[in-house]
């Protein structure tokens, strides 16, 4: 091989060389540049969408709004509990541990024989407990009520609760069972385990009612206007008696 052609190929190989590195460095600074940012804020004129969440920059939900099939079932600090979603269309609401702590759900539909049933619930709960202040409406044609309830309820943390429950459903004896669920709901130190306090609204036999009630539930004091436009005051005594009447009769 001449000396001329010796130069030749070893100029040639530290080309080929070099080409090689310069290649493989632009790939790897390529795949490396990052990639174009999303807009911070982003407006559409109309979307279509069956599940919406809502949620904090550590991944924790705080709201979802989603169509029937894709709705969330309950969700305590960010673990599925009690049962499986797809039940409920709407919106759920969640605390700052990505606990639920209330939602809106609707529902409303009609069969061939003209039968419908229809309802709306608005709910906010307790901390780590279930729902005490409501809003609901529910309507099947023959019967039709629109109320606002509160409840008190135990302090008692509702995912220890489901578990509890979850765990006497497996009991076989039927008895035993029954006997374990009355008394995981039974007063605790006097406090029942939920109690309506305060109802407002229309009820099923069309009166328009405000009804208070003791810590216990009972009602004490009931303000109604029936049907037939008649107006009544009542307090009762705590074993549901009535004791006076406003106008009396």
């Amino acid at each position: 091989m001449s000396d001329q052609l010796a130069r030749d190929v070893r100029f040639l190989k530290r080309y080929a060389i070099v080409s090689t590195l310069l290649f493989i460095a632009t790939g790897v600074l390529a795949f490396r540049r990052p990639l174009p940012t999303r807009a911070a804020h982003e407006k559409f004129t109309e979307i279509d969408v069956e599940r919406i969440n809502v949620v904090e920059p550590d991944g924790k939900y705080r709201m979802v709004i989603s169509n029937r099939p894709r709705s969330i079932g309950p969700i305590y600090k960010g673990k599925p509990f009690g049962y499986a979603g797809g039940t409920r269309p709407g919106i759920i609401f969640f605390n700052d541990e990505g606990t639920e702590n209330g939602g809106l759900t609707f529902t409303g539909k009609q069969s061939a024989d003209g039968r419908f049933q229809a309802s709306t619930h608005m709910s906010f709960d307790q901390f780590n407990q279930d729902q005490v202040l409501n809003l609901d409406y529910g309507d099947d044609g023959a019967q039709r009520h629109v109320a606002i309830t509160m409840l008190d309820r135990q302090q008692a943390n509702i995912y220890d609760f489901v578990m509890r429950r979850d765990s006497i459903m497996k009991i076989a004896d039927s008895a035993t069972r029954a006997a374990a669920l009355r008394e995981m709901v039974a007063p605790r130190n006097g406090v029942p385990f939920q109690a309506q306090r305060v109802f407002l609204g229309r009820n099923p036999q069309k009166a328009a009612a405000l009804v208070l009630s003791d810590p216990s539930g009972r009602p004490r004091i009931r303000m109604s206007v029936d049907s037939a436009g008649v107006a009544t005051l009542a307090f009762l005594d705590e074993d549901g008696r009535v004791t006076s009447t406003f106008p009396q009769r």
